[in-house]
């Protein structure tokens, strides 16, 4: 048997070991039952991680790092019963998966299960778009999909019953259709129905679907059919939300909740449930989704304070809807200190929860296990991947201009040059050496001069065009210097073309701070569009939005955090 294929099968064996069990307990500190009968314990959802062990180290405010996760998931266990569930999507971050990425994709894949076996505990896992593009052998566990087709190669596993703090919870997952074509799943709500129903019957106090959809629309019309589900979590593709439009309040459909995390990690979903008998759950908003409310609730009241004030002052506004609207401003008011002083307001009778969006951002602690592994992952990808590319030339120029590195440009623009010295640009390289992830495919491209272009750089050939340099906005300079630098070839820009930047590195992704005359504020002066410059005038500049936005969102790493 081939090395990787035994390494990959090793992997599903011990995964499944502790997986695949119809019935299982799922383990954590302290106990599950609390004063009057009730029982509680902590759900963590996590959905669309697409690959992602962590982030890209460009922005203000990174999120997404496994290593976070995994300790957010440590410190819950060792608080009391503690419940992680994978809505699916787990393993690539590209579809289909490019040949020059497939180590390290598959490096990353083998980290992320490995670490939701020996640290977050997954108890199922759902099946998503991002777990296939290596197909059924490749899958690394057995996945929660009911509505697989029979005879399907994908290895699943039935619905299952966990037990978590003494508490049966039944767990299945499901496919809408439409949402992976290559699968050609039957009907969901007819699966979906069969296993709420044995789920039910082996005593599941509390049901959670799994469901993968290509919209929210599409998950929430299928939960809709599938009366008798508690929780569901949504995993919808590429339509995930990003952190901006996180969902801070879980969505009523029917008598089921439905959670969406964001993709790649970035938030995991967190619920605190509380057991009491039979019925529907209740949301008890809880303190994230009070803190968004009380938001809201700052904006209307200055919007009727503004009111107020204006009709005050206008003897002719009508004294009866004034009254109205003073009295809509209390109710505002007492709703925001009710929030403020206890935002958890738990029902008399039956089940409960609270809801909370995680950000996983530097801030929050890190598991040292995960992150040492994190930090191995490079250089280990590193290693393949510069033996992948032992001898590959980047393409060849084919007689148009190639690039040929700063230290030519020194010889007619030295001025030029030394100003470029006290940009971030010439350190552009230095930051990923100091990460280990100068041998990263996902990072090299921005960080090097003329990536993969004609006459260029690659992984493995960049020594004379390390760093951002001039070359990467003003254009491949070899017939200029040829022309000893009497005249300007079309493959010469004297300024950069419009929306370069921004669509090759400064994107939202990668430079969170981007905008556009602020940062070239920061790359030309003296010798270097020193007319540009003043043009320019005054106004902020890239590295003053980058100390704002770093000293808002903080610089100080978690416990046990190394990036």
């Amino acid at each position: 048997m081939a090395p990787g294929k035994a390494r990959r099968l090793g992997l599903l064996l011990a995964l499944a070991a502790t997986a695949c069990c119809k019935k299982s307990e799922v383990k954590g500190g302290g106990g599950g039952g609390t004063a009057g009968g009730e029982a509680g314990f902590t759900l963590i959802a996590l959905g669309e991680m697409r690959g992602q062990i962590a982030p890209c180290g460009c922005t203000s405010d990174p999120l997404g790092d496994l290593s976070r996760t995994a300790q957010l998931v440590v410190g819950a266990r060792s608080s009391g019963p503690t419940l992680v569930l994978d809505a699916g999507s787990v393993l690539y971050s590209k579809s289909p998966v490019p040949d020059h990425l497939a180590a390290q994709e598959e490096l990353k894949a083998d980290l992320l299960m490995r670490t939701y076996k020996d640290k977050l505990g997954v108890g199922a896992v759902g099946l998503g778009p991002a777990d296939l593009p290596k197909g059924p052998d490749h899958a690394r566990v057995p996945r929660q999909a009911v509505n697989l087709p029979a005879g399907s190669p994908w290895p699943t596993e039935k619905p299952r019953i966990i037990e978590v703090g003494g508490q049966k919870v039944g767990v299945f997952g499901v496919i809408a259709l439409d949402t992976v074509p290559a699968l050609k799943v039957t009907d969901p709500a007819a699966a979906g129905k069969a296993a709420i129903a044995e789920l039910r019957g082996d005593g599941a106090q509390l049901v959670v679907a799994l469901v993968q959809a290509a919209s929210k629309r599409d998950a929430v019309k299928l939960v809709r059919d599938l009366p008798g589900v508690d929780l569901a979590i949504a995993g919808l593709g590429l339509a995930a939300p990003e952190p901006d439009h996180a969902e801070l309040e879980a969505t009523k459909v029917g008598d089921a909740w439905m959670v969406i995390p964001t993709n790649r990690g970035q938030h995991v979903a967190k619920l605190a449930i509380t057991l009491r008998g039979s019925g529907p759950l209740v949301d008890a908003i809880g303190p994230a989704a009070a803190k968004a409310r009380i938001a809201g609730i700052d904006k209307r009241l200055a919007a009727l304070d503004a009111d107020l004030a204006k009709w005050a002052a206008d003897p002719a506004a009508d004294k009866a809807f004034v009254a109205q609207k003073r009295q809509e401003r209390a109710d505002l008011a007492a709703e925001k200190t009710r929030l403020e002083t206890s935002p958890t307001v738990a029902p008399d009778k039956g089940s409960y929860f609270t809801f909370e969006q995680v950000k996983i951002n530097k801030a929050l602690a890190c598991d040292v296990d995960t992150q040492t592994a994190i930090t191995q992952f490079y250089a280990a990808a590193g290693q393949l991947n510069a033996k992948a590319m032992a001898g590959k030339q980047p393409p060849d120029a084919k007689g148009e201009a190639s690039y040929v590195g700063g230290a030519a440009c020194d010889d007619c623009h030295s001025d030029a040059v030394e100003f470029w010295k006290t940009t971030r640009h010439a350190h552009a390289w230095e930051t990923l050496v100091k990460r280990g992830q100068q041998l990263d495919f996902d990072c090299i491209g921005c960080h090097v001069t003329g990536y993969d272009k004609p006459g260029g750089s690659n992984l493995a050939y960049n020594d004379k065009l390390q760093d951002v340099q001039c070359e990467t906005c003003h254009g491949p300079g070899s017939i200029h210097v040829k022309m000893g630098g009497e005249e300007r070839p079309p493959s010469v820009m004297r300024t950069p073309k419009q929306g370069l930047c921004e669509t090759q590195c400064h994107t939202k992704e990668h430079s969170d701070t981007f905008e556009r005359m602020a940062y070239m504020r920061d790359i030309t002066g003296p010798g270097h569009g020193e007319d540009v410059r003043k043009a320019l005038g005054d106004g902020p500049t890239g590295a003053q939005l980058r100390k704002a936005a770093l000293d808002k969102a903080g610089r100080a790493l978690g416990a046990g955090c190394v990036r």
